[in-house]
């Protein structure tokens, strides 16, 4: 089994920030755009952030790991239900999107804060 560096680890919580980042971001759009007629709910799926990822893997075939157009970017969510005036913004769904956003930048907070706080226990040689 391939040993996991510091660096590889401060790489994924960075990106777990990242992502975070950007759902927080689109949620927090979404909600300021709640009376704007004709406006559509973005959002941030999972697949999207991968694909993002994997974009810089090196591929022996062109078909393998192929990333879609506009990679990371916030896409247009469907099967919501739209109010008369088009829009299709749901205030609770949008809510609670920013609170689990904001538990997933807290808890990757978390483990980058413990990971500093070793390295500091290293450095001062365990006092």
């Amino acid at each position: 089994m391939p040993e996991i560096s510091d660096a590889a680890i401060l790489a994924a919580l960075g990106r777990r920030l990242n992502n975070a980042v950007a759902k927080q971001t689109v949620a927090a759009s979404n909600l300021a755009n709640l009376d704007t007629p004709g406006y559509r709910t973005r959002g941030v799926s999972f697949d999207d952030a991968l694909d993002s990822e994997l974009g810089s893997v090196r591929r022996t075939n062109a078909s393998h790991l192929a990333a879609s157009p506009g990679d990371g970017e916030p896409v247009d969510v469907t099967g919501l239900a739209s109010r008369r005036d088009g829009n299709n913004v749901q205030l609770d769904r949008e809510l609670l999107a920013l609170s689990r956003a904001g538990g997933e930048f807290s808890r990757a907070q978390t483990a980058l804060t413990a990971k500093f706080r070793l390295v500091r226990y290293a450095i001062n040689e365990g006092r």
